[in-house]
């Protein structure tokens, strides 16, 4: 085979430098060594590739018509060989992450950039799933990572780190029964007859209990369906200031005013992963760009 990774790298660098001389000081080689290669080369394509009449290497127009594939080739096996470095390390295939339906808004996508710039041939899968099953499916090992709200008791299988906090607002439309614009501000008593709207599992006993205040609930499993019920008149809702701010500002949500109470909820955010299982190369990075973000 006339061109292999050696003789690709030979006539780019000869390319490169515009003589053999050059490029033999480039690659740490003899002149006479790279004048070899070239002329095996030659002789195997039956194309001249250098003219030779002056004192630089001048590319002929087959070796400028070849030169962007060779380029291509030399790129290719440059990704390669770092590709089989960053396996070596311990790079994982796919990186899978569970977020909180409630914190889609949050700022944990801004590292994936530099994520996906470092390590470009990894997998990433972003599963949006209610905080209960993001750390079910962590423990049976479908995810590296999940990103939750802080938990009210500490599990010793799991390790966490903080990488900020999340205001979640009580809401609900417009045009529900028990709440008017502009009507008297109402006690926590009388949230708890109001029908609330939860991201949760199929079991709220699971949710965290700072998170539901109602005796009446309706589960959905994405923050959008609940946005949705709220909306439509249906129950009241904690949801994050970020994501409904603009909806705030139209008038098609209002903030539950409290006598007694504050209609906020501020909540810490975890990323957790799991003490007795080795994290890839990949999610490895993904924590540590995290802090570098904090």
């Amino acid at each position: 085979m006339a061109f292999t990774s050696e003789t690709v790298k030979v006539f780019l660098e000869v390319l490169d430098c515009g003589s053999f001389s050059a490029a033999a000081r480039k690659l740490k080689r003899v002149p006479s060594a790279i004048s070899m290669s070239i002329s095996q080369l030659e002789a195997e394509l039956d194309l001249q590739l250098f003219d030779r009449s002056a004192r630089e290497a001048l590319p002929t127009t087959a070796a400028l018509a070849l030169e962007p594939k060779a380029r291509q080739v030399q790129r290719q096996l440059l990704e390669l060989q770092t590709q089989a470095l960053q396996i070596h390390q311990g790079l994982e295939k796919r990186l899978t992450l569970a977020v909180a339906p409630e914190l889609l808004s949050a700022a944990w996508n801004g590292p994936l950039a530099a994520l996906a710039s470092e390590f470009p041939t990894l997998e990433l899968e972003i599963r949006s799933e209610p905080q209960a099953d993001a750390l079910r499916l962590l423990h049976e090992g479908s995810v590296q990572i999940a990103l939750v709200f802080e938990r009210p008791a500490i599990d010793e299988r799991e390790r966490f780190e903080e990488f900020g906090s999340e205001l979640l607002v009580a809401v609900v439309g417009p045009d529900y029964p028990a709440m008017i614009e502009g009507s008297a501000p109402i006690r926590e008593e009388q949230l708890m007859d109001m029908r609330q709207i939860v991201v949760a599992s199929g079991d709220v006993t699971e949710s965290d209990p700072r998170m539901v205040r109602s005796r009446q609930i309706w589960l959905t499993d994405s923050h959008l369906a609940t946005l949705s019920l709220v909306q439509a008149g249906l129950g009241w809702a904690w949801l994050p200031r970020t994501l409904i701010h603009p909806l705030l500002a139209a008038g098609s949500l209002l903030e539950i005013r409290f006598e007694n109470m504050t209609n906020e909820l501020w909540l810490w955010v975890d990323m957790v992963w799991v003490k007795d299982r080795s994290l890839g190369l990949g999610a490895q990075r993904y924590i540590e760009l995290m802090r570098e973000t904090l």
